[in-house]
């Protein structure tokens, strides 16, 4: 029961402390989102480009965003142009059907859901009696009659699978905004995510008894860096061929 309640509390912590500026990021972030249809003074052909709109929201936080362009149907063979377009990007509404349209950043779920399971997989041997089971129980203060029931209760694993998914998919959301893959971009996207939680919940866990604050730390450093290892390194190659997921729908 106390493991789950930690949880929660962290959640509950983080959740609080991020939900105000996340929902003003998110609004600068969908003003400035799109691909949008532009003339390019180079070739004075239309082009598709797209504003950068996370970095607009992250420098919006604390004052006038600062605007630049992400990405174009021209880069990366002129991504060192003076983006003399950028005005009219800035005027142009946001891609409609008919317009050149820049290249697309999805979220591939396999991956994600493949660096889930071993991040949790991860969880349940380093909490294992092979490793730190005993440390952590005396951490927490649970008797072996308490350990057992944790053990054996659905609602703990549950959790703690829910959690690696949804850290999973913030990975990969992160990953694709940035237009990043690869294992290296993957595991600085992954620490950066872990960081930001940790210092959420840092008011929540201070207090919480040295041990398990290491076991925990140590934990989630190390499953964060695997979960950015398989989503960057597998993003755009663990895929279902188009063959096969037109043949699931007939």
């Amino acid at each position: 029961m106390l493991f789950t309640f930690v949880l929660l509390l962290f959640a509950t912590i983080g959740f609080l402390i991020l939900l105000l500026p996340a929902l003003w990021g998110r609004e600068i972030y969908n003003q400035y989102a799109g691909s949008r249809a532009v003339i390019c003074p180079e070739n004075h052909r239309q082009v598709a480009v797209r504003i950068d709109a996370l970095h607009a929201a992250r420098t919006g936080l604390n004052g006038p965003p600062a605007l630049r362009l992400s990405d174009c149907t021209r880069w990366p063979e002129r991504s060192k142009c003076n983006q003399a377009c950028f005005p009219q990007a800035l005027e142009a509404k946001p891609y409609t059907a008919g317009e050149a349209k820049a290249s697309e950043k999805k979220i591939y779920h396999l991956p994600v859901l493949l660096a889930a399971f071993a991040a949790w997989c991860l969880g349940a041997v380093w909490h294992s009696q092979f490793l730190f089971r005993a440390r952590w129980s005396d951490a927490v203060g649970f008797t072996p009659s308490q350990l057992k029931l944790v053990v054996l209760w659905y609602a703990p694993h549950l959790l703690t699978m829910a959690a690696c998914l949804l850290f999973s998919y913030g990975v990969a959301w992160l990953l694709a905004v940035r237009g990043r893959r690869g294992i290296g971009q993957g595991m600085v996207m992954s620490i950066a995510l872990w960081a930001a939680v940790a210092l959420a919940s840092s008011p929540g866990i201070a207090s919480l008894p040295r041990d398990l604050l290491l076991i925990e730390f140590s934990y989630t450093f190390l499953a964060a860096l695997l979960v950015g290892a398989i989503v960057g390194g597998l993003t755009g190659r663990l895929v279902v061929p188009a063959s096969m997921a037109a043949s699931s729908r007939s």
